[in-house]
């Protein structure tokens, strides 16, 4: 099971971690610019609580930390 929140549809997504400069020219490298993007994988804050469902039943789902701390969801 992926790690979604249940609430918002917050979910992992790939990204690029940018290396923004290298070795300057003076010392040898090839200056201040693009050096490198390496690929990543940005993760949500994720938490598994157990919630309380509109039928009064108490159920484990993943919430984003963003959905509990704006009260969107009733904790059991």
């Amino acid at each position: 099971m992926s790690r979604v929140c249940s609430i918002t549809g917050k979910r992992p997504v790939k990204g690029r971690k940018i290396i923004p400069n290298g070795q300057s020219k003076k010392s040898g490298g090839i200056g201040l610019q693009l050096v490198k993007q390496t690929k990543r994988t940005f993760k949500p804050n994720v938490q598994r609580v157990r919630v309380r469902t509109a039928n009064g039943s108490v159920k484990r789902v993943w919430v984003s930390a963003k959905a509990l701390k704006a009260g969107k969801v009733e904790k059991a």
